[in-house]
């Protein structure tokens, strides 16, 4: 699966799931997505809610930015280093995020930043539209 197929599949299934929120407020729409209530509630959401896993190693995961407003991606990538080709990265360059990199690709990882996963980020960034707030992330 591409980058550019997931990112479509996920913001469908996240719009899907505001729509059945739109009686809630912000704050309770933000409280619903708290990992232990997905993974009773929305068990489709996230291939890992299926086996109770995180996907970061954060006491109190939020799960509605699941995705990173700062992840940049270019499916047919972006330029070579090293002669390997450059599919995403961090546009913060955060200092927990690193690089997956193998014999012909480097791609961001994120597994040690949690950045978009704390409600304090969610509620200042916070748009009912999750397209809207992944705006920039297509290279």
């Amino acid at each position: 699966m591409t980058y550019k197929n997931w990112f479509q599949a996920h913001g469908e299934k996240h719009k899907a799931i505001m729509t059945k929120l739109s009686h809630l407020n912000d704050e309770e729409v933000i409280a619903y997505f708290r990992f232990e209530n997905m993974v009773i509630n929305e068990p489709d959401f996230c291939l890992l809610y299926k086996e109770n896993k995180k996907c970061h190693d954060i006491e109190q995961l939020n799960c509605y930015l699941c995705a990173c407003p700062y992840f940049r991606f270019n499916d047919k990538g972006v330029e070579k280093v090293k002669n390997k080709t450059l599919y995403s990265t961090c546009s913060i360059e955060s200092k927990d995020g690193s690089q997956f990199i193998d014999e012909q690709s480097i791609h961001q990882d994120c597994t040690g930043c949690g950045v978009p996963h704390h409600e304090s980020y969610i509620q200042k960034n916070f748009s009912r539209d999750w397209f809207e707030i992944m705006k920039d992330v297509q290279a």
